[in-house]
This record gives C-alpha cells, structure tokens and sequence, in this order.
C-alpha cells in the first residue's frame, strides 16, 4: 500500500470506566433493549455476550461488521462467545447434509479466526462452541418441548419472519428456529445476545418467553443491516451484492468497480456502510486517508466518519476515489485470510464443504439478476372463469381467477380495449400470486396476469401455459426449479420490477428470462404471436 495507508488499528485498552466500556459496546449499533441492564451490569462486572452465526453459505466481507463489534466487546472487557450454529444451519430448510455441514463448521472456525486475526483480536479471549455441542442434550431438549407447548404458532411465525424463509404452509423447523434461538441465550450463560438488527423479534420473542420458562431475560445489543455493493442486503446467495474472503485482488477491483455508489447518494450505500461499519472503527485514532491526484485536490485524509460522509454528499469526493482507498484497505485485510487459508488443506477442505455442481447444472442459489433470483416468484397456471368491467374505470377487467386454492382470486388487468373480454373467459393464463394485493380503482387485485407486451403498435396478449396444464400448477424459470418462492414479496425491495426486466418472449415466442425458459413441468410457455417483446 506505500506510504499512504495502513491497516492498524487501536489495541485492545484496559482500566476503562463504566462509561468508556458502554461507549464501546454501543458503538455503530442501531438499538439495544435493555440499556439500563447493561448499564447494572457494568456497574457490577464486564458483560457476557454471544454472536451466532449458521454454518450454511460461504462467509464475506459483511461478516467484519459482526467482527469489528466483536473486537469493541473485547476492548470493553467483555467475555465474548462465538456460536457455530450448526443445528439451525440444517433446520434451514435441510439444504446441507450433516456430513456437509461438519465441514463447514470447520470452514467457518478458521475463517472467523482468521478473520480475527486479521484485525488483530485476540482469540485467547474468545470461546468457541458449535451448537449440537449441548442443543442435542437431555435438558436442551426438554426445554425446546416445554417452549412449544406454551409459544402459538402465530408467535413462532412472527418472530422468524426476517430470518426464516416465509411459506404459506410453515415447516415445523421455521416455528422451532426462534425457540432454539432463545434458548441459547440460557445455556450459553449470557447477559446479552448480538446480531443484525433483522434479527429483533427474534429478540422480543426470547424477552417474552424465556421468563416463563423461569429464565432471566436478556440484553439486545443490534446492528443496522448494512447494504451490499449492489445496493440491498449483502447475501452470501446474491453473487454480485459481496466480496468473498477469498476473492482475489482483481476480482475486489472487479466488484468494487461496479459496485452501486451513486456521487452524492449517502442512501443504500454500500461502500460508505463498510466504512462506517467496518474500516473507521477498526482504524481507531488513525485517519482514514485516500490518495489523488494532485489535479483532482491530492491526498485527503478524514479522522471520523460523518467528515466522510459530509464530503461525499457535497460531492467532493469522486466515487472512483473512494472505491480505490476502500479496495486498498480490503485488500490489506484480506490478504493475512488469503495466505492462512491458501494452503493445500484448506483448499481441500473448501471442495468438499461447499462441493460444485456438474457442468451445465445451474445453481438457483447464486446466479441472479440484479441481486435477485426468479425462484422468488410464485407464478402459477390460472383459470379466468369471470370476466367484467371495472365499474370505475374504462381500460380495467375485473377478473375471477381460479388458482386451485379454496377460493377464487380477484385479479385486475388493464387490458380493456387491448384483448376482447371473450378471450379471456375460460381461458388458462399464467398468473403472478405473490405481489402484495394492491387496490386499482377500488377493487383490490391479489395476483397479476402476466402479458407479451408491445409499444408500437400498442399490442398485448396473454401468455399460454402449456396444452394439458392444471389450474393451480407451478410456473417456474428453467434451472431455477427448486427452492420455495416469498409468501408475499417485499414492494420495497423491488423484486418483481428487477427480475421483470429481463422477461421476454423470444424469437419464436418462447416466454423467457436471461434466456431461460418459463415453463411447467409438461413444458414450456409461450405467446401466441408476439416475439422478441418484454414480459409484463
């Protein structure tokens, strides 16, 4: 890095006052529950707080959010404990075998170690525990059955609802998750729990229920959920949104180059979260400092965050110039992980915890568009068995939808004047059933019929499904068949509108997306004349 850049941080600090200690653990947090516990507490003695993390996909750059707290709670004394959650990891939907799951246990020991290293925490003031430890005990176990005969189904599905995967027919796993969760505050012995803030009703939960199995309740300490470089949620499923630890030199400068930093834009900025987060805490007393040319202002050096920021907004700094001075300092911070997990153990380690798939198979996990997969649409083969008017509204229908459910959809179509009314009576069309319902003109529409659509001369015809297609059945994206669509997807996370960009009929009026096909399982769907126009 030369002259202008190091990596070092302030060390660890002993002798600190109660308030220096509290201002350490709050540091960069979005909200705590139960300041004035921890507040007792530090009064008496250093604080004992647990991070968990599930074994399940490969750890990136986010995880220094986590770390850099971690490294916070050490310097304020605290005894810190880090959970391998291995059991929460295969209730996760089973998408890993426990054979899988041994090895990534192992993984993800030395790479949070390693990253630990990295930023000059020390381990020996660590515990390490991996959760099948003591969740498979006698006791552990009679207390998850004591949880389910007093937590409501309702409890248990509100509770998990940012961190398990939502479906209208709940495994019991998911309703177990946010017990399970709870309980390892009790058998880990802590005063407080850490995680994102995604992560809060989870916490109001074990702060409902833990006293009624005679458990004390317990201190949150949260994190803001920091975006990643595309703008949303950094995912270790959404390749393009992190960096891996493992990513080399020309791949950071790759992603960082295009990752989302809009000049002025402070908002879902992942860069700027990173290093709030991340680089200024770690830095400590040392300046954040970028280097320029002399002819766009030379080197400029910034001692707190918001000076930063402030900078960025007013736009004196120059996206590219941030992006190089973050890409500099990444680097420094994962090159000690590079070298310790370089060698031919670890490598072989990697292959088999996280086995590729055959060539030619398509991973529905990480390959995406814009950040967001297909396997995220719940659409459908429908049945329009009613057809009117929209009472208020010349270019609306007001459709009955039979979907194969109890009863039938309202759904509302601007075709009027665009598709005869006759054409749609009976017929089978492909619908989208879990965009949240929206009210057009009075009349709440609960799916969307998806349409080839052209501008010029204005054109729209509904999609087929296949000849022979059941109401009710499945419509998915060719190589994104498995995996459980959202309930209900988010309308501001944009997943319809991302994901639609890319729908289109193809040259022989296939319906598609990236260029695979949309399809059932008797084959694929299609327009009937349109071609090469988008999907709407």
């Amino acid at each position: 890095m030369g002259e202008c850049k190091t990596m070092a941080g302030e060390n660890g600090a002993s002798g600190l006052s109660m308030d220096e200690k509290l201002t350490f653990i709050k540091r960069n947090l979005q909200e705590v529950l139960g300041e004035d516990k921890l507040v007792e507490t530090l009064k008496e003695r250093d604080l004992k707080v647990y991070w968990g993390t599930a074994t399940t996909g490969k750890p990136h750059i986010a995880y220094f959010v986590p770390m850099s707290k971690i490294a916070d709670f050490l310097k304020a004394g605290c005894e810190v404990t880090i959970l391998f959650a291995d059991l929460h990891a295969y209730l996760d939907n089973m998408k890993a075998p426990w054979e899988l799951l041994e090895l990534r246990v192992k993984y993800y020991e030395a790479v949070i170690k390693a990253m630990l290293r990295s930023i000059d925490v020390p381990l020996e003031k660590l515990t390490f525990v991996k959760g099948t430890d003591y969740q498979l005990s006698r006791e552990y176990t009679l207390d998850v059955y004591r949880l389910s005969s007093i937590v409501t189904e309702h409890d248990a599905k509100k509770a998990g609802a940012e961190v398990v995967k939502q479906v209208t027919n709940a495994l019991l796993s998911g309703l177990l998750y946010p017990g399970l969760q709870a309980l390892d505050e009790e058998y880990l012995k802590v005063d407080a729990q850490f995680g994102g803030v995604d992560q809060r009703k989870i916490f109001t939960f074990a702060e409902k229920y833990l006293p009624h199995l005679g458990y004390k309740k317990r201190i949150h300490l949260m994190n803001p959920m920091v975006p990643g470089l595309t703008g949303s949620k950094m995912s270790s499923s959404e390749e393009d949104s992190k960096i891996d630890l493992l990513d080399s030199p020309a791949q950071v400068k790759k992603k960082l180059k295009k990752a989302f930093c809009e000049p002025g834009n402070i908002e879902e900025n992942g860069i700027l979260s990173f290093c709030k987060h991340v680089l200024f805490p770690l830095r400590g007393s040392k300046a954040f400092e970028i280097c320029r040319a002399q002819d766009f202002g030379g080197n400029i050096a910034f001692s707190v965050y918001e000076d930063l920021e402030a900078s960025f907004a007013k736009q004196e700094l120059h996206p590219g110039d941030l992006k190089n001075a973050v890409e500099g300092y990444l680097n420094e911070l994962l090159k000690p992980i590079r070298d310790e997990l370089e060698t031919p153990e670890m490598k072989q380690l990697v292959a088999k915890a996280y086995p590729q798939k055959k060539s030619g198979a398509v991973n529905a996990d990480t390959v995406t568009a814009d950040g967001v997969s297909p396997v995220k649409l719940d659409m459908r083969v429908g049945r329009i068995v009613e057809v009117k008017k929209h009472p208020d509204a010349d270019n609306l229908y007001v459709e009955t939808v039979d979907l194969g459910e109890e009863s039938p959809r309202t759904v509302v179509s601007g075709l009027a004047g665009l598709v005869p009314m006759e054409a749609l009576q009976g017929r089978l069309g492909v619908f989208l059933c879990n965009l949240k319902p929206a009210k057009m003109k009075g009349v709440e529409s609960r799916a969307m019929l998806l349409c080839a659509s052209r501008e010029a001369p204005r054109t729209v015809e509904p999609l087929n499904p296949p000849e022979g297609s059941a109401v009710g059945e499945r419509v998915f994206v060719e190589g994104y068949s498995d995996g459980t669509p959202e309930e209900q997807l988010n309308p501001k996370k944009k997943i319809w509108e991302k994901l639609q960009a890319e729908f289109r009929t193809s040259e022989k009026r296939v319906a598609e997306w990236q260029g695979n096909v949309l399809m059932t399982k008797l084959g694929a769907v299609t327009c009937s004349s349109l071609s090469s126009v988008p999907i709407k």
